[in-house]
């Protein structure tokens, strides 16, 4: 699992010629990354007088957090699982007619079976950066620097995960399957877009004022 894993051996497993962990991994563990940031800064902002009106607002977003992050390596795992059968689907024989139209079905289930991963991946992004425009507001000034870092991290996750489901949804055979997982990705995509340059840009501003 990646979560058991140590930076190096995920890094020496990413780099080596294995198709998995991949792109939809490096998202996944991506994702990760940005909300445990978010949950720093929720920890940075807890106990704090300074703070204390939000404490009650900061310990929920730090229990979503907590979820996501465990969403995010879950997902990265699951990548990898629903590549395994598609990989195998493309070695069917494909000899007979009837062999072809096995071969196409299969294929085509597994590929609607991966693209539902970096949807999700793509669901927790935004999720998360619903939690980062909370703490780019209310939580630790100290910690301000490291919401914009999270940010991109959850950026490029979200990011990452729509060109995982353009690659799945490229083959397929059901155009209209294809364009309707398309559509949701690009919407989540415009929508965290978005959400993650505003919340970036505010980062930045206080970080020029304060």
């Amino acid at each position: 699992m990646t979560q058991d894993l140590t930076v190096s051996s995920f890094l020496s497993q990413l780099s080596s010629k294995s198709p998995t962990p991949g792109g939809g991994g490096a998202a996944g563990l991506g994702g990760a990354v940005g909300a445990a940031l978010g949950e720093m800064v929720v920890n940075l902002t807890l106990g704090k007088k300074k703070y204390a009106e939000v404490e009650d607002e900061m310990k929920s977003s730090l229990i979503r957090l907590e979820d996501i992050q465990k969403a995010f390596l879950r997902l990265a795992d699951e990548d990898a699982a629903v590549f395994a059968p598609l990989a195998q689907a493309y070695s069917l024989p494909s000899t007979t007619e009837e062999e072809k139209a096995r071969k196409k079905e299969v294929l085509e289930g597994h590929l609607i079976a991966a693209a539902q991963v970096p949807l999700a991946v793509m669901e927790c992004s935004l999720k998360a950066l619903g939690e980062m425009e909370i703490l780019a507001a209310k939580g630790s000034r100290m910690a301000v620097s490291d919401v914009g870092v999270g940010v991109q991290f959850l950026r490029s996750a979200l990011l990452g995960a729509k060109m995982n489901v353009s690659i799945n949804t490229k083959t397929m055979v059901q155009r209209e399957k294809a364009a309707e997982l398309n559509n949701k990705a690009q919407s989540m995509a415009e929508e965290g877009i978005l959400l993650a340059d505003g919340i970036y840009a505010q980062v930045e501003a206080a970080l020029k004022t304060e």
